[in-house]
């Protein structure tokens, strides 16, 4: 067989991503193909940098050609990325390819150590991230990123004040905490904390991201639906704990964006103090709190179960200094990562099979 750009492309849609199941050539993954000689370049574009499945493809890639063309040719292969998205340009956050919730049933399950620790995860793989806290009443961002004394500022565009996010550790952020002294009490009722997540939405300079987790309060609350009918959610990701009353929350917070009038798309559970590990036994594992709940949990409602995360005191230290967990070597820095990487391959499943989410509608 001749060696064309063409012939390439032909061998290449045998390829299969193995989350998505289709070709790389369908998928336009395969790109700026240039021969010279007997060597071979081209660009794999991947659906998102954190993809756990890079050298799988890429020796796929390598065992097609070979297979077709022998064993003479160099074959340089780019390993790229290029986060999908099912969202329109639209006037709210137009440069933002995917919007997650992070939500739980029940307060006290670590949902927002597992959303910093995942956002800053996604950041470590080069993607671009923005979190927004939700919870109004009790901010923790601000704490867990070190930033307590830090005010965002405010720029003019146009007639409207723009608020600039607060960047730490690779991640844009905004809480209520940035806008309140320390000490004080944030007591809201509903519509002045939807009103402010509504400003942290659409009055911050979120510029271009390719994920923007919105950590939620617990519960189903105004918030929640605040969000909703405000921009379209790609998907909610659930924080639970293994044990009964956790689980019972969590069924809620799920049943609730499975509602047909709200009908957003579910990436999957994440088990947090799934066990516990003491330092000095790291091979043992205490279940203090049931062992699977959260993998029954997904089983019943047909979503993926992202992974397990330990409790162990290293990172509640993380969440108490500012020093995320995931930043730290050592097994729940590849928890984290695993669980990032497990998010970012929902989310290119999620773009690929399922149409765009709406903004919703809810009435009172």
């Amino acid at each position: 067989m001749q060696l064309t750009e063409d012939a390439i492309k032909k061998t290449l849609s045998r390829v299969e991503d193995p989350d998505l199941k289709r070709d790389l050539v369908s998928l336009g993954m395969i790109q700026k193909i240039h021969i010279e000689g007997k060597k071979v370049s081209f660009h794999v574009v991947l659906t998102t940098p954190a993809c756990p499945l890079k050298e799988v493809i890429k020796n796929n890639c390598i065992e097609a050609l070979e297979e077709d063309f022998g064993k003479d040719w160099e074959w340089d292969l780019f390993m790229t990325s290029q986060v999908t998205t099912v969202r329109d340009a639209t006037p709210i956050l137009p440069q933002v390819k995917n919007i997650i919730a992070v939500a739980s049933g029940k307060g006290g399950v670590g949902k927002s150590t597992t959303a910093v620790n995942l956002a800053v995860a996604l950041a470590q793989t080069g993607a671009k991230v923005g979190l927004i806290d939700a919870d109004i009443s009790g901010p923790s961002v601000p704490t867990m990123f070190n930033v307590e004394g830090e005010q965002p500022s405010v720029k003019k565009v146009g007639d409207k004040n723009i608020i600039v996010p607060i960047s730490q550790y690779g991640v844009k952020l905004m809480s209520i905490g940035f806008l309140t002294p320390t000490d004080s009490a944030v007591v809201w009722r509903g519509p002045m904390a939807s009103s402010a997540l509504r400003q942290f939405i659409s009055d911050v300079e979120w510029g271009a991201l390719d994920y923007l987790l919105i950590d939620l309060p617990p519960g189903t609350s105004d918030i929640h639906l605040t969000m909703v009918q405000t921009v379209p959610v790609t998907g909610a990701v659930i924080v639970t704990t293994p044990q009964k009353v956790a689980l019972a929350d969590a069924n809620k917070g799920i049943s609730m964006f499975k509602q047909p009038q709200i009908n957003v798309p579910v990436l999957g559970v994440i088990e947090n103090m799934a066990y516990f590990t003491p330092e000095e036994l790291p091979d043992n594992k205490y279940y203090l709190f049931g062992k699977e709940g959260g993998k029954k949990l997904a089983e019943k409602y047909n979503a993926p179960f992202l992974g397990e995360i330990p409790i162990v005191q290293s990172i509640r230290e993380s969440g108490d200094t500012g020093y995320p967990a995931v930043l730290k070597k050592g097994p729940t820095q590849t928890a984290y990562m695993e669980l990032a990487e497990s998010v970012a391959r929902q989310i290119a499943i999620r773009n690929a099979s399922i149409e765009k989410t709406s903004v919703v509608e809810v009435k009172a």
